[in-house]
């Protein structure tokens, strides 16, 4: 058994390695779906986790990255917090994807694996391609501003979830392929406009 969680559950503003816990599983619904891959791993089923970053891009990406373009074409700003230096962990689909084929043919019993190909990528480039490529400006928001900003999106738009896949590498033998979060969203397929 594998179950997708989020790096955000294991560190913010320090790097997260694979051996943190999920933290508050009282409050996050994904923290306690990791205690229940802990629970039926004890009762000897082969369960691991597979830890995904805010942003896993690529053709097709329906997430983060596509919901700061609206906000930015919306607002006509490109925006990111404070100084910007916030970091997003990121790792394209394709290789998210070969992550998760070689967790289960590992079939390990109990880990943790982080789908990682970039440690963290500052917010503030995210914003600046963003703007270059509508041709908006880019700006600073405070957070008081960012709230009004971002709306419901200012809690993901501020995280620093600096994050490590260092062991998952070693264990799984996976190597990143694919181009990088800044290299993937800097072409015109991300700025088409799409439709639900």
């Amino acid at each position: 058994m594998i179950v997708a969680s989020v790096t955000a559950l294991v560190g913010q503003g320090r790097v997260a390695t694979e051996d943190l816990p999920a933290s508050n599983a009282s409050s996050l619904p994904r923290a306690a779906s990791e205690e229940a891959v802990a629970s039926v791993a004890a009762q000897g089923v082969r369960a691991s986790v597979v830890r995904l970053p805010p942003s896993v891009h690529g053709d097709g990406d329906q997430a983060f990255v596509p919901i700061l373009i609206n906000i930015a074409r919306e607002k006509n700003v490109s925006a990111y917090i404070r100084d910007g230096l916030n970091r997003w962990p990121a790792v394209h689909r394709v290789d998210g994807a070969r992550l998760f084929r070689l967790a289960l043919e590992k079939c390990a019993a109990r880990a943790n694996y982080h789908g990682v190909a970039e440690e963290g990528v500052p917010f503030r480039q995210i914003a600046e391609v963003i703007g270059r490529r509508l041709n908006v400006p880019v700006v600073s928001k405070s957070s008081e501003e960012a709230n009004k900003h971002f709306d419901w999106f200012a809690h993901f738009a501020a995280l620093d979830n600096p994050t490590s896949s260092e062991r998952t590498r070693q264990l799984l033998e996976w190597q990143p392929e694919q181009p990088g979060l800044i290299s993937d969203i800097d072409r015109p397929s991300y700025f088409q406009r799409r439709t639900a």
